[in-house]
């Protein structure tokens, strides 16, 4: 008796949810036609095989963790390489101001037509990624480095003053402002972390 009554009940609010939200706001699993997740080669077969599904996931946010001159940089431009050899449209925020345009050329970056800016600020860098990505033309983002996005009350306070946890609600907020806009987007955001 109870669970027809909850079925049903449980039909008119997922009605309702796609009224107000739109279809498919809300949906089984079961039900949902999933499409291939689409992907930018990271210009490696082995690591590319080791992600599973062949590349760097298209509206993801991705983090590329190591040590000092492990390659990290080397292994995202090379993903920019490719997003542009498809034809896709790539930034750079050089938050390190260390971006080798020569280096990335090498690499096969197209560098004329590469999108770079160098910020003073965290908060200045992550407001111009979240541009970038809400105009819904990129393919792909590199932030280079999560390491070098300084709060700007830590770059203009005097040197000893405590900024605990600044960094981390930057990094925090501006993950949750733009991981929608990725993913309506079709948007890679690369962030290297030392």
């Amino acid at each position: 008796q109870q669970a027809p009554d909850r079925e049903k009940a449980l039909e008119l609010a997922m009605a309702q949810i796609d009224k107000n939200f739109g279809k498919g706001s809300v949906m089984r699993l079961g039900e949902e036609v999933r499409q291939p997740i689409s992907v930018i080669p990271t210009g490696s077969i082995s690591l590319d095989v080791a992600l599973g599904i062949g590349g760097l996931p298209r509206g993801r946010v991705v983090e590329i963790y190591g040590p000092e001159s492990s390659g990290k940089t080397t292994v995202a431009l090379h993903a920019v390489a490719n997003a542009q050899a498809a034809g896709g449209i790539a930034a750079f925020i050089d938050a390190e101001h260390a971006l080798d345009p020569e280096y990335a050329k090498k690499l096969g970056v197209d560098t004329d037509s590469l999108l770079v800016s160098q910020p003073d600020t965290g908060e200045q860098a992550l407001e111009i990624a979240d541009m970038l990505v809400r105009s819904g033309a990129l393919d792909i983002l590199v932030i280079d480095s999560v390491a070098a996005l300084v709060p700007r009350a830590e770059i203009e306070g005097e040197m000893g003053d405590s900024h605990v946890g600044l960094q981390a609600r930057l990094m925090s907020q501006a993950l949750r402002k733009m991981t929608g806009a990725l993913n309506n987007s079709g948007t890679t955001a690369i962030f290297i972390n030392p």
